[in-house]
């Protein structure tokens, strides 16, 4: 979710955007060393950051009365990062903003908080629990993709929550409200994104998996496998 322009107050505004500087500053760092090392990785960044871009610009009518939409985010927080990935995510709510009327200016910084750095954050947890174990590498894009999604529109909750507490019940109250409206009708949505980047990773696994092994996404010997039953299936 987009928080409008002029929708939190001007304090929660700067604190968002406190919160946020740091991400940025350690992802541009870490894009220019990536960079230094292999510019071949350009190409899949650019995959990644269209799929944020292209994902989080549809905007779906939910059951309760908002929009939603998919984040993209999972696929650069395994291919890069949680903190690139803040960099790549800014970038496209900064032009999502200026062009597209999705979210606003003064809210930026807590739009990347939520979609850019805590949906991320997660996801990146959950690909770097599941990397050297058995669990398949698709299905590990599955779950962190799916978990960056809906992680991103609890704390878009907490970060409306703590802006609006409710008169009875206070944050606590408003917490729930939020996550009734945005949270939970995320669940469908989170769960196709899941499926989606997984199909797009598969399709990078057949068709570059040399960029994979050489950012060390996954250990060497499961790309090799996974590339070798999905030729083998074909």
């Amino acid at each position: 979710m987009h928080v409008m322009e002029g929708f939190l107050p001007a304090t929660w505004c700067i604190v968002w955007w406190l919160v946020a500087l740091p991400s940025l500053a350690l992802g541009l760092y870490q894009l220019k060393r990536v960079m230094a090392v292999d510019r071949e990785a350009l190409a899949l960044l650019g995959v990644t950051g269209a799929f944020i871009f292209i994902l989080s610009s549809l905007k779906l009518p939910s059951v309760t009365g908002s929009c939603s939409h998919p984040t993209g985010t999972g696929l650069s927080a395994i291919s890069f990062g949680p903190w690139i990935t803040s960099l790549v995510a800014a970038i496209v709510l900064l032009f999502q903003a200026l062009f597209l009327a999705h979210g606003g200016l003064s809210t930026l910084g807590a739009n990347l908080v939520s979609m850019g750095i805590a949906g991320p954050l997660v996801g990146y947890g959950i690909y770097r629990a599941l990397r050297e174990t058995q669990v398949s590498i698709f299905f590990t894009v599955f779950l962190a993709s799916a978990l960056a999604d809906l992680v991103t529109y609890v704390v878009t909750s907490l970060e409306l929550a703590l802006a609006y507490p409710a008169e009875v019940g206070g944050f606590a109250g408003s917490f729930t409200v939020f996550l009734g409206i945005f949270a939970l009708t995320q669940v469908p949505l989170a769960l196709v994104e899941g499926v989606i980047l997984a199909l797009v990773f598969k399709y990078i696994v057949q068709l570059k998996p040399e960029i994979l092994v050489q950012l060390k996404i996954f250990p060497e010997e499961k790309i090799v496998a996974a590339a070798r039953g999905l030729a083998d299936a074909a």
